[in-house]
């Protein structure tokens, strides 16, 4: 980190022209029209004043180009020729790392060899390559997508990949390979591929048995779409049999098993092709097929991602949710792909996503569509039909319904989609459109979905506290019943304490404290924070602000610590962005006119935060127990302990007010 210089970084990818003291450019992650995009060869930082994006180097790397934090680092030791000096694996890491980096090394491969088969190959260009081109598909697309073809001989990858020298092993495991339990002599024109009941059964052959038996490859005679995960390595691969080889054949497609290296449920096709669109236009599209992605790409339209069948999963919104909060759901509108929509709804939501479906016209799917459309009318087709998930299961659910019983159950139904959003303002906002739509009294609707939303909850806690007793000792359930400063929770003040330790949690506030054995002390601001919230077990609400001044006091002792510059550059990618959220003002002044704040400014500032925090924290307290009287009911005993209680509290306050309005002296 001291050895990269961010202007040079950034200068890679954006356009930048000096700013005073600083640089200026467009901004990468959003449409810029004029330049938003600071960069700070000083603090080596970058931010965006317009979408707020930014961090160190490594932060700008990994989301400028999707990569991961450790890619990132390599990225930057490439770049200023610096040695990357790992720790010393474990023998079992050693030999899992082995066999990773072996199975990517023989998809990798066969990812090449297929595609130079498609290329070169006399098959190759009569089956495979004719077989692309009457899909409509131009040899620059092949290339972007690697897309290959498998030669017919059952054995041909098999034979070629052991005479490079590699092993039978990684050939099973990567599912390219398989050997089939004893079956019926094979007849002249079945599906010669492994059947999904044989994908599991490869990889658990008895040992005595692990050279024997013929070797064949899974996808013989199959046109060739590799999977590429987001970091751009080769993870599975699907295969087609090709249109005049399908019919009576079951299969016509077949996948990668699950391997080591490759999980359906976490994959989509196309994410490495398409993430800096997605980034880019701030939304993706989903689709159902390889060929969907493919043809969507021919025509202009790169944001867009395949699940391939299968249910969506978690982990896939996961993925997507790193590059765009925005989805258009974009399937044929056939009974198949209705369903394919209203199944991965509810789950999108549930994670933050903002949902649009639209349903292609009666025998278009994306692949067909995209063919007969420009981009530009791909795009206007899809802003002036997509629909947002509320109008989409409306008119799904509702329609020709006139029974009250099945109009209930379609409204519920709605209703539950909406409890599940998390952010509260767009889920009232929803609640509000569902009654106007519906029809429905909007009281009504914020009763049910309060009701659902309860019950999810309640079950949360429920889940959360058997986790708890299960895991955590009694005398830490003892240590947290010991004081209700437990009950801090997330303000404007933790932010301002937050703030000013990563602006100035090195600076010295108070000078030649005595301590209790005599000896001079000083303690800048991160210890001042920490020593007075430690006298009544306080703490922030939110972990994240915890480990920020955890991490401030344990370097206040380092020499040349300065808060700000470490906070920025944390490797942590949520540290270093609150840092720049936090440590850098939208105008800045340049350092002539900056006013330089004294000592005792600065240590009156943290002592009056300090004392709001205290003071947010009785009065929440309050609230609490006021809460707990009202469900006291006719418990005599509870309610006189409950007022007691409240009277200490409220003296409590009382004395914190009394000493907000004076200077504090330690």
């Amino acid at each position: 980190m001291d050895a990269v210089n961010i202007v040079d970084v950034v200068g890679e990818f954006v356009n930048l022209r000096k700013a005073g003291v600083n640089y200026k450019g467009l901004c990468p992650f959003h449409d810029d029209k004029t330049p938003s995009f600071m960069v700070s060869p000083a603090r080596q930082i970058c931010k965006c004043f317009a979408c707020g994006e930014g961090g160190n180097a490594v932060n700008f790397l990994m989301k400028h180009e999707q990569i991961t934090y450790p890619e990132a680092l390599r990225w930057l030791a490439k770049k200023y020729n610096i040695e990357i000096q790992e720790r010393e694996l474990s023998d079992d890491e050693k030999r899992e790392q082995s066999e990773r980096e072996s199975m990517f090394v023989v998809n990798e491969w066969a990812c090449q060899y297929f595609h130079e088969i498609l290329k070169n190959d006399v098959d190759g260009q009569a089956i495979g390559k004719q077989y692309f081109r009457s899909r409509g598909i131009r040899d620059d697309i092949i290339e972007k997508f690697q897309l290959g073809f498998a030669l017919t001989k059952r054995d041909a990858l098999a034979n070629e990949a052991k005479r490079k020298g590699y092993k039978e092993e990684f050939l099973i495991k990567t599912g390219l390979c398989y050997r089939p339990s004893p079956h019926p002599p094979y007849r002249e024109g079945e599906d010669t591929s492994a059947p999904d009941n044989q994908q599991q059964s490869n990889n658990s052959l008895p040992k005595g048995r692990a050279g024997g038996g013929s070797l064949y490859d899974r996808f013989a005679g199959r046109a060739i779409f590799p999977w590429l995960n987001v970091s751009g390595k080769v993870v599975a691969f699907g295969g087609r049999k090709l249109d005049a080889a399908t019919k009576g054949v079951q299969q016509k497609y077949v996948n990668s098993p699950d391997s080591e290296i490759y999980h359906k449920e976490r994959e989509l096709y196309g994410i490495y092709q398409a993430k800096k669109a997605i980034v880019k236009e701030d939304c993706v599209y989903m689709v159902e097929g390889y060929t969907d992605v493919i043809a969507m790409h021919q025509c202009g339209l790169e944001n867009v991602v395949a699940n391939s069948g299968t249910a969506l999963s978690v982990y896939q919104i996961k993925l997507l949710r790193r590059f765009t909060p925005n989805i258009v759901l974009l399937y044929d509108g056939d009974e198949a792909g209705i369903h394919a929509a209203m199944r991965g709804t509810d789950m999108l939501l549930q994670e933050g996503m903002n949902v649009k479906v639209l349903l292609l016209p009666d025998g278009d799917d994306p692949d067909s569509f995209a063919r007969k459309h420009t981009s530009q009318q791909f795009k206007d087709y899809i802003e002036a039909n997509q629909t947002d998930f509320i109008q989409f299961k409306t008119e799904l659910m509702l329609k020709n319904v006139k029974d009250p019983i099945k109009r209930a159950e379609a409204i519920n139904s709605i209703v539950r989609s909406v409890s599940v959003i998390p952010d509260p303002i767009i889920r009232a906002t929803y609640i509000g459109e569902c009654a106007r739509r519906l029809e429905v009294d909007e009281r009504t609707l914020i009763t049910q979905t309060n009701k659902y939303i309860a019950g999810d909850r309640e079950e949360q806690r429920k889940t959360a506290e058997r986790e708890e007793q299960r895991q955590q000792p009694a005398s830490q359930q003892q240590q947290e019943d010991t004081s209700f400063y437990r009950l801090s929770f997330e303000s404007t003040v933790e932010r301002l304490i937050i703030q000013n330790i990563i602006r100035h949690g090195d600076e010295i506030i108070f000078s030649d404290l005595e301590a209790e054995d005599g000896a001079t002390v000083s303690l800048n601001v991160a210890q001042y924070v920490d020593y007075d919230l430690s006298q009544d077990n306080l703490s922030f609400s939110t972990p994240l602000y915890n480990k920020v001044l955890r991490e401030a006091v344990e370097h206040s002792e380092d020499k040349d610590f300065k808060a700000d510059r470490y906070f920025m550059q944390h490797p942590d990618p949520e540290i270093s962005q609150l840092a720049l959220m936090l440590g850098i003002d939208s105008h800045q002044l340049s350092r002539s006119f900056e006013r330089q704040e004294s000592e005792r400014d600065l240590r009156q500032r943290m002592q009056h935060l300090i004392l709001d925090f205290r003071m947010d924290i009785v009065n929440q307290h309050m609230k609490e127990v006021q809460r707990q009287l009202k469900e006291a009911g006719s418990d005599m005993k509870r309610i006189r302990e409950l007022m007691d209680e409240y009277k200490q509290t409220q003296e409590l306050r009382n004395a914190l007010a009394r000493q907000r309005g004076s200077d504090v002296i330690i």
